[in-house]
């Protein structure tokens, strides 16, 4: 079945016009994602964007939302008066399933205990005419990829790796569900005029390195903010030589260093993989306008005219790559990692190895690792970690189990979860002993922050390809290097594992029984959405209240956060997904995992009215009882990690009126514009330092709050002293009324009133 053909059409017939159009405006050249930008402007253009500064209003093709953050999207979509989204839209039921025993039993499980919610998005889905994927049918992007994704197309997300697509050669941008609700509602959606970072890719991989090891290295190089506001277009004849999935692992993973997204240039491995997904009418249609789905020539004569940043990359030269613990951008080539292991005293013995998740589980990456998988088996060698299997989507899991490669994996001990996140995202029943003792695990997921697989500071999580996984999970040690290492069988004899082998498509074909798809009703008027009134589950919403018209005065310092305060920190996922459509319970856990400057401690912070030292979430409800409100005060790259807008709405919901911090990620600082807070960043960095625990602040100038014109923060200290500290911001006017109002679904809710 092949999905929006029409809509496809009609991006490809005004697509060459559009192009033209934006080379006009601009006077040059464009490259691949500057085609694919100025031919989705919601409006025509009478001038160029300039990167990095101008706010630009585009029209996506599409919206999709995993379930988890689908609730709160469309709990706020359901208040803002259209009777049926405007753009295909869909919900991809991947993230509520924990993983636990093997994919049939979790699966069940999980059916049984999220019903409610199930059922609430399957019914919302049918009123508002949005496709929906049933619980099983596999992880959003690899659903999307398979499915939606198509060259020169643009969609948003509602999780921070829907970038995924751009491997098909599409822009993909992840958001926060209050995003996805302007472009759900035909409304424009508003991004600032991104920059732009080449990648050149020469020379092809061999051996052990895989697509992987290239986004390993760039978060190397770029780090965990390198690519905020940009996004990263990948070229060049490495590019070429890479199977579609493995560009797509790449654009996923670029999540990981802030960018907008990253995505490839159309070529005949995109080709191919439309064609072995069933979609030979668009791969045939992108062939017919393939020179407007590549940079223009004079972009690869010279690349360095075109974009912000230039980076080569040598892939005959690139090594595999293992980053972590705790960041996905500590890089370490595979000869150097087994010295930084001792060297950093991390923990040597491996006790988990997980593969698969939405980044790395196409039919080629479980082929080399099955390879790999076949070799221990054949040399008589056993897994000697904990090993894990996560396929991507149903599509996947039917065909690798259909062509064997499941049995590759079994036969070793590992263990073959459903198709869901689970350890990814924290949904992962894990086997400890003690949950204290420092431990080492290794995934081909995506991140790794503290806490993000298991739950535990106390495990050292690293990343790398799957088939350097499936290695490591033979080997139970992390200072194995399957390059050059040798292994002791159970027979007492020394082996050494092959380079990995493998296929970028099914050999026979992709092949399912049910892929779990649920089309809409046709005409969902009638359709009942329920919400029950006491369910612990889900909470309808209420609009938040308008701007006072004031400067704030007398606000409490709720929390200075020390170092990294990933999403995960501000609003935890793991168990508390289960409340991601309840507003007041999901803010039980606002900020528990963000680490307080003065004491060093998590969940633990000073109530000015009390003195008393106790958990965030009951300090902040304390008081916004007493009508006080508060600011957070961050650190560098505040917000970095998830999509997920609940980092934004909880303090929002409890009465936090600012966060005021040294920089913000990209989608955070959106997500909270969206809610109607102030979200602030220090003129000064090292005014972060001014910032005492019992200060009580005032925030200034909001009465002539205005683009581009500085704040003040007053910090008045017990000690009777005050300092004024500068405060910027990167409001434009839209996004001021948005504050004004209370939020921008307050603005929404307005206008389709008066329409």
């Amino acid at each position: 079945m092949v999905f929006d053909l029409d809509l496809i059409k009609k991006v490809y017939e005004r697509m060459p016009r559009k192009i033209e159009e934006g080379r006009k405006l601009t006077g040059k050249a464009l490259t691949l994602s500057e085609k694919i930008l100025y031919s989705h402007l919601y409006k025509p253009a009478t001038d160029s964007y300039a990167r990095g500064k101008d706010y630009v209003d585009f029209a996506p093709d599409r919206v999709a939302m995993q379930d988890a953050t689908a609730q709160m999207a469309l709990l706020q979509f359901m208040t803002c008066g259209r009777s049926k989204v405007a753009v295909p839209s869909t919900v991809h039921c991947d993230h509520l399933i924990q993983a636990k025993s093997g994919a049939k039993e979790d699966l069940a499980n999980s059916i049984q205990v999220n019903s409610e919610v199930f059922n609430f998005l399957s019914s919302i889905s049918n009123k508002y005419g949005i496709g929906f994927w049933k619980p099983g049918a596999g992880i959003i992007h690899q659903v999307v990829l398979e499915n939606y994704a198509f060259p020169g197309g643009m969609m948003i997300g509602t999780d921070s790796h829907t970038p995924n697509a751009g491997g098909l050669g599409m822009i993909a941008i992840g958001v926060g569900g209050a995003d996805a609700v302007d472009v759900m509602a035909g409304l424009p959606w508003e991004l600032k005029m991104p920059k732009l970072i080449g990648i050149k890719l020469t020379g092809k991989m061999s051996g052990w390195t895989a697509p992987k090891d290239v986004i390993l290295k760039v978060a190397g190089i770029l780090t965990v903010k390198g690519g905020t506001g940009a996004i990263v277009e990948y070229f060049g004849e490495g590019a070429e030589s890479m199977s579609c999935t493995g560009k797509a692992t790449i654009c996923n993973m670029g999540a990981e260093i802030g960018a907008t997204c990253s995505l490839f240039a159309y070529d005949q491995k995109m080709s191919a993989y439309l064609k072995a997904t069933g979609r030979e009418e668009v791969a045939a249609l992108a062939d017919g306008i393939k020179e407007h789905l590549r940079p223009d020539t004079e972009v690869y004569a010279n690349p360095e005219a075109y974009y912000d940043q230039l980076i080569e990359i040598n892939l005959s030269e690139l090594e595999p790559h293992v980053n972590g613990p705790f960041t996905p951008d500590l890089a370490w080539p595979i000869s150097t990692f087994a010295e930084a292991v001792k060297k950093n005293n991390w923990p040597q013995k491996l006790e988990v190895a997980l593969i698969g998740s939405c980044t790395n589980s196409s039919y080629e990456d479980i082929s080399r690792s099955a390879s790999v998988a076949r070799q221990a088996t054949a040399k008589n060698l056993k897994s000697r970690s904990e090993f894990t299997v996560t396929p991507g989507s149903e599509l996947v899991r039917y065909t690798i189990e259909k062509d064997g490669l499941l049995k590759a994996f079994d036969a070793i001990g590992g263990v073959v979860l459903a198709n869901a996140c689970g350890p990814c995202i924290g949904q992962w029943a894990r086997h400890i002993d003690d949950p204290n003792r420092k431990n080492s695990i290794i995934t081909s997921f995506n991140r790794n922050f503290a806490k993000r697989n298991d739950g535990l500071a106390s495990t050292h999580a690293f990343v790398a390809s799957p088939e350097i996984v499936t290695a490591f999970a033979i080997a139970g040690d992390l200072t194995f290097n399957p390059l050059k290492d040798k292994l002791k069988n159970e027979d007492g004899n020394e082996v050494m594992l092959d380079e990995p082998t493998g296929v970028e498509l099914p050999p026979t074909g992709f092949a399912v029984e049910d892929a779990g798809y649920q089309a809409p009703a046709v005409d969902g008027s009638g359709v009942e959405v329920v919400v029950k009134p006491d369910s612990n589950r889900l909470q309808l919403l209420a609009p938040f209240a308008a701007w006072e018209g004031t400067d704030l005065h007398g606000l409490r310092l709720l929390i200075k956060a020390k170092g990294k305060c990933t999403t995960d920190h501000i609003s935890m996922a793991g168990p508390w997904l289960k409340f991601r459509g309840h507003l007041d319970n999901i803010s039980n856990n606002m900020l528990i995992g963000a680490v307080n400057f003065y004491n060093e401690k998590t969940d633990s912070v000073k109530n000015g009215l009390t003195g008393e030292y106790g958990p965030v979430p009951a300090t902040q409800r304390a008081y916004k009882a007493a009508g006080i409100g508060t600011v957070v005060v961050g650190d560098e790259n505040y917000g970095e990690g998830s999509s997920r807008e609940h980092a934004a709405m909880e303090p929002r919901h409890l009465g936090v009126r600012a966060i005021i911090v040294r920089s913000f990620a990209r989608i955070h600082e959106t997500n909270l514009k969206k809610q109607g807070m102030l979200a602030l960043t220090f003129d000064n960095k090292e005014d972060y330092d001014k910032v005492q625990e019992d200060d009580l602040v005032d925030i200034t100038g909001l009465q002539s709050f205005a683009p581009g014109k500085q704040l003040t923060m007053v910090l008045n200290h017990k000690d009777g002293s005050v300092d004024n500290v500068k405060l910027n911001h990167t409001y434009n006017k839209q996004q001021i009324e948005w504050f004004k109002a209370g939020g921008a679904l307050n603005v929404i809710r307005k206008q389709f009133a008066n329409d």
